[in-house]
């Protein structure tokens, strides 16, 4: 299957016409439809549902075009990083991280290394740590920094020197919200809402102990800002990590810490073996050297 043809598959698909698609490529109709045609015989299956107004996809239609975009995303990125092999450092380097406190020593990364490369430009994809290595697992994130725990037999990292500690988010006048730590019985017999990672609730279950079974759990959710929301108006508590939360509005949802304290580590992470843009490259070699001056960077939460 040629990228030229999956571009044009794509067209059509935005475009829900063979008619405009055509117009948008400059090519015949006729044309559009064989290579069209031509992909669906190739591929084995019926991918369009031709209709009179226009043209929706089958449920085989759609997985290719979430792969299609997938497969074009990494096209466009490696023309862009090969094209970068020959110039000056510059290009647009991707890092994804979650809601956490580490994300604090990213910024002096960020100025450290801008400083010195004045045309490299910085993307960042913020999800959890399953979402943001699948990511980088296709390349298209050049480094993850990611909460533990996590699978990280195929990369290599740095660890983070700041522990994030595990709260949880309740609004104002709640009366837990009196209490200066919270224990698993407090939140036994509460609607809570629990992160969606499964590693992150198997660290929880070993906290809640016996409890754990028999928790009301209300929701789960994969990021902790929706999930504020829903605490906002009385629906659950929450359980995050303390630095998912530094700039909330403390008139609508305040957090207090677990007792007996549960906390957590995250790692700089990126693919072991796998060929980095020349400006990945720099900057993964710089994240090294500060990072491993833990000393130095670490901030205290």
């Amino acid at each position: 299957m040629e990228i030229r043809v999956l571009r044009y598959f794509l067209t059509v698909v935005r475009e829900e016409s063979i008619t405009k698609a055509s117009e948008v490529l400059h090519i015949t109709q006729p044309t559009l439809s064989r290579q069209l045609s031509q992909m669906e015989e190739e591929v084995g299956v019926k991918l369009f549902n031709r209709g009179t107004r226009k043209i929706t996809l089958t449920n085989e239609g759609i997985l290719l075009r979430r792969r299609a975009e997938e497969i074009l995303q990494l096209v466009d990125k490696t023309e862009k990083e090969l094209v970068e092999q020959e110039e000056q450092i510059e290009g647009k380097i991707t890092i994804g991280c979650g809601e956490i406190a580490s994300v604090q020593l990213l910024p002096e990364l960020f100025k450290v290394f801008h400083d010195k490369y004045l045309r490299v430009t910085f993307d960042i994809f913020t999800a959890t740590a399953d979402i943001v290595k699948e990511q980088m697992d296709k390349g298209l994130i050049d480094v993850g920094l990611l909460l533990e725990p996590i699978d990280i037999e195929k990369y290599d990292f740095v660890r983070m020197q700041i522990k994030e500690k595990w709260v949880v988010v309740m609004r104002p006048d709640d009366p837990m919200a009196f209490k200066k730590s919270v224990t698993a019985k407090d939140l036994s017999d509460v609607p809570l809402i629990l992160p969606r990672r499964l590693k992150v609730q198997s660290e929880l279950a070993s906290w809640f102990g016996n409890y754990f079974e028999n928790l009301n759990v209300l929701f789960t959710s994969n990021l902790s800002t929706n999930a504020s929301i829903m605490v906002s108006q009385g629906l659950a508590y929450s359980l995050v990590v303390e630095g998912a939360i530094p700039f909330w509005d403390k008139s609508k949802i305040i957090y207090r810490p677990l007792s007996p304290e549960l906390s957590a580590t995250s790692v700089l992470a990126w693919k072991r073996g796998q060929p980095f843009s020349p400006a990945a490259t720099k900057f993964i070699e710089q994240a090294q050297c500060l990072l491993g001056m833990s000393k130095a960077l670490k901030l205290s939460i």
